[in-house]
């Protein structure tokens, strides 16, 4: 895979200057590029992304070439949460098969450098995305950019993990009883307030998952934000963001992304209340049909599975409005983003009763 370098929209994750706070030791990170990455030359100067309120991620910038650095928060941390490791490992695994992803140059696990574990990669030279309406584009672009999203969803669900070096990634069954009891626990570690649907909820889903048909590598957050797009073709160029990846059910991962058709347009991914067809965006019937004629896996109502991906991400913004409350989150959006967890039940127990919940 060539170098790229991401050419992020300014507005919503350009690069600022780094404060005290998520300030990194400069010669020791210089000493271990040197030691680690191929290639490197030179002095290091730096800024952080605008996102990445889970993982902080930099850009890091030497004389003949720029860097990702993403890395864990610093202080303490939830267990399992904030996986470089695993981002990496999945990166790192998936790009020698042609998959889209940035290049891996190295994975520090040693806290001692930074001050956290954290990894490095390539920049990749495309578009970053972020309206689901796609509103610089032609009715025929966004459905090639919608096609291209859900063609790369279902190549990443056909490769074999045992065959890519992800054969012990995770436990090929039972994802999303696993998800479930992960997501309930992270959330009571953090929980600030009693909410009872989300009690409810904690209590229904591992009582009604539907069967798990197959397993693969899911990617856990998938979505138009978390890939680059190529600058002259409506192709991804790279998919970004693997914390939550794992072994499990593509029909999970797949409904998360089915999700954005439901979800209300507000500047973001959402769908909901535009008109898909004099858009050119497919509709959730006509993706649905392009991943199954892609992988041929059977695709069921999805009203439990929103249910499920609902709850679950109620349960990772949980953790950010803790990390809020004690002042370790990391982007100037994590504010905002924490008050999303009440909405967020509210409409995983409508989902929930639509699936059947009493």
């Amino acid at each position: 895979m060539s170098e790229k370098a991401i050419d992020f929209d300014k507005e919503m994750v350009g690069t600022v200057a780094v404060t005290e706070r998520d300030a990194m030791d400069l010669d020791a990170l210089t000493a271990w590029f040197a030691a680690n990455v191929e290639g490197f030359e030179g002095s290091i100067s730096y800024s952080k992304f605008k996102g990445g309120q889970s993982n902080p991620t930099y850009r890091i910038d030497t004389p003949g070439r720029s860097y990702v650095l993403r890395r864990q928060p610093f202080g303490k941390l939830l267990p399992s949460a904030h996986a470089v490791d695993r981002e990496y490992k999945a990166m790192h695994a998936l790009g020698p098969t042609g998959f889209p992803v940035p290049k891996t140059y190295g994975l520090c696990e040693d806290p001692e450098v930074i001050g956290a574990k954290f990894f490095v990669m390539g920049l990749a030279d495309g578009r970053s995305l972020w309206n689901g309406a796609l509103p610089d584009y032609a009715p025929e672009e966004r459905r090639e950019i919608y096609n291209a999203m859900i063609d790369t969803m279902a190549e990443l669900h056909l490769r074999k993990p045992d065959q890519i070096g992800l054969g012990d990634y995770g436990k090929p069954t039972d994802y999303c009883a696993r998800q479930i009891s992960r997501w309930s626990k992270q959330y009571k570690l953090s929980e600030t307030e009693h909410m009872p649907k989300m009690e409810r909820l904690i209590e229904w889903l591992p009582q009604t998952i539907p069967p798990q048909h197959e397993s693969s590598v899911v990617h856990g957050d998938y979505r138009l934000d978390n890939m680059i797009f190529e600058k002259d073709a409506n192709r991804v160029l790279a998919v970004l963001d693997w914390e939550l990846s794992t072994l499990g059910d593509p029909i999970a991962d797949f409904s998360y992304l089915m999700l954005n058709w439901h979800n209300p347009h507000d500047g973001r991914a959402g769908l909901l209340g535009l008109d898909l067809e004099a858009l050119g965006i497919p509709s959730q019937q006509e993706a649905v049909d392009r991943y199954v004629a892609k992988t041929g896996y059977p695709v069921p109502p999805m009203d439990w599975y929103f249910a499920y991906n609902l709850f679950r991400l109620a349960g990772i913004m949980q953790g950010i409005k803790k990390r809020v409350i004690d002042g370790t989150a990391s982007s100037a959006h994590a504010k905002s983003m924490s008050e999303r967890v009440a909405p967020l039940i509210d409409r995983a127990y409508e989902f929930a009763q639509a699936a059947g919940m009493d």
